[in-house]
């Protein structure tokens, strides 16, 4: 019932369909970033090929600066490989203009930040409800009602109405993880999402990303923390910008190719995000034109 609640624009992405050969959800071919320095060039991934099922919750684990943060980046289209394809729920990504790259992803990624990045300005439920106004999906009063629900999920119904600096670092991850799903994205990609927060916490976090999976999601989690990343499908090891080691549980995951899902009517809206030194930048979102 809930696919006819989204509007389809005319456009023809290149989407799974019934009948047609299973692809990869994501699917990242020789991948390479490389970023200029005053030293020179600086090569963050180096021919990096990864290749990711529905249903598999995959941890990318590395020490600092290995390219971890840089290849959920790849995925989400937060940045572009200098050269390479990257492949994610049926769409070229890396072909695509900012414009499409963020009426894309509202749909069809879910990101959680480190830092949570939600708007101090917003009420929780607001912030959840946010996604589903820039990408034009859902009434009014279905917004709500589903922000509700995913609070409701995340065990934050009671929160709802506080501003994000009134709970807790854990309440505030649960937040973000609410509004990554507002618009029923198949992937949810996760950079370092407990790191800020206490064992216990983040335990917490965990069980709930495995239920999102155990309902069909696809979940890429950046991480530190070893001992959850035993906890995953699959875990796939960066160093030096490179995939050195790729290794699969015995849990099978769920292979649910899901198509990507466009709205009518959509233009380019400046979201802001809030840096962790306090310096605020813009990410663009998809929203409607009204």
């Amino acid at each position: 019932m809930l696919h006819n609640l989204f509007k389809r624009s005319t456009a023809k992405p290149q989407v799974w369909q019934p009948g047609q050969t299973a692809h990869h959800l994501i699917d990242l071919q020789d991948v390479v970033k490389s970023y200029a320095t005053a030293a020179g060039d600086f090569l963050a991934l180096k021919n990096v090929s990864l290749q990711v099922d529905g249903g598999e919750f995959v941890a990318v684990i590395g020490k600092s600066g290995s390219g971890k943060s840089t290849l959920s980046n790849m995925i989400t289209g937060i940045d572009r490989p200098s050269s390479g394809a990257v492949v994610v729920n049926g769409t070229s990504v890396h072909k695509m203009s900012e414009g499409q790259i963020a009426r894309w992803r509202g749909l069809s990624v879910g990101v959680v930040f480190q830092f949570f990045q939600l708007l101090p300005t917003l009420t929780v439920l607001e912030n959840v409800m946010l996604p589903m106004d820039f990408c034009n999906v859902y009434s009014g009063r279905e917004r709500r009602e589903r922000a509700i629900h995913l609070l409701e999920q995340v065990d934050l119904a009671e929160q709802m109405h506080k501003l994000p600096t009134a709970i807790s670092g854990g309440q505030q991850q649960r937040a973000a993880i609410a509004r990554s799903l507002a618009t029923d994205p198949p992937i949810v990609v996760a950079d370092e999402p407990t790191g800020n927060l206490d064992s216990r916490t983040a335990d917490s976090i965990f069980s709930l990303f495995e239920k999102l999976v155990d309902g069909g999601k696809t979940i890429l989690m950046v991480t530190h923390d070893d001992d959850l990343a035993e906890r995953v499908t699959r875990t796939v090891t960066i160093a030096d910008g490179r995939i050195v080691d790729d290794i699969r549980s015995q849990r099978r995951p769920l292979s649910v190719p899901q198509p990507v899902r466009q709205p009518e009517a959509l233009v380019v809206r400046p979201v802001p995000l809030f840096q962790p030194n306090g310096v605020g930048v813009y990410a663009l979102q998809g929203g409607s034109g009204d």
